[in-house]
Formats: structure tokens, C-alpha cells, sequence
């Protein structure tokens, strides 16, 4: 049931940034909604606590946990490349949209493999 809430925060939270990013280009006027301020910290928010949970219903913090420490490490990528995407214009905003996807993309990967170094 975690695992089944954790990927729908995956998805509601991926949808909800790109939503953003589309409404800024589009209805910028919109963002300023207090619901558009608050709803995606709640969802990511809940997508941690059930990542939290999941670890531990795992107990894979006793045995390695080398691809954990990559998965947070690339999250506060994907989180300050999020900043500088909704915070920014032009180029840099696309660079740093592009380097967010691609942290989510090898998050996703190091969940399902387990190994932080799949690509060796």
C-alpha cells in the first residue's frame, strides 16, 4: 500500500512540476493562486514521508545503502535545479529543467536497480 502511495506522489508531484513550468510560460498570473503555493509542499512532503516509510519497512538501512544516499543526493539536485527552473528565464530556465529531469529520471532508475553506478 506505501509503495502504491509513494508512486502516485511520484506522479502527482512530476505532473505538478511540469504543470508549473507550462503554466509560467502560459498564465504566469495563475501561480500566484495560494493553492498553486501550498499544494506542491504538501505533495512532496508526503512523497518523502513515504519514501521515508518504505526505507524502513525495508529495513534497507541495515544492509548497503549506497543507492539511498545516491537517490538523496540526486533529489537535492532535482530540488535546486526545480528552484533555478521556476525561478529563472530563457536558456538557464531550459538547462536547469533538462538537469531536473534528468536527476528524476536516474532516481527512478537507482529505485528500480539498486545500484547507484548502473550506467558502469
Amino acid at each position: 500500500m506505501i509503495k502504491i502511495l509513494h508512486l502516485s506522489f511520484i506522479l502527482i508531484s512530476l505532473s505538478s512540476f511540469v504543470g508549473r513550468l507550462v503554466l509560467s510560460e502560459t498564465r504566469p498570473e495563475l501561480l500566484k493562486l495560494k493553492i498553486l503555493k501550498i499544494a506542491p509542499h504538501i505533495i512532496d512532503t508526503l512523497l518523502l514521508l513515504s519514501g521515508i516509510t518504505l526505507v524502513i519497512q525495508g529495513a534497507w538501512l541495515s544492509t548497503e545503502y549506497s543507492w539511498i544516499i545516491a537517490k538523496i543526493t540526486a533529489l537535492v539536485f532535482y530540488i535546486g535545479l526545480g528552484v533555478v527552473t521556476m525561478r529563472t528565464r530563457g536558456t538557464k530556465r531550459w538547462l536547469a529543467f533538462a538537469g531536473a529531469m534528468a536527476c528524476f529520471v536516474y532516481i527512478g532508475i537507482v529505485a528500480v536497480t539498486k545500484d547507484p553506478f548502473f550506467f558502469i
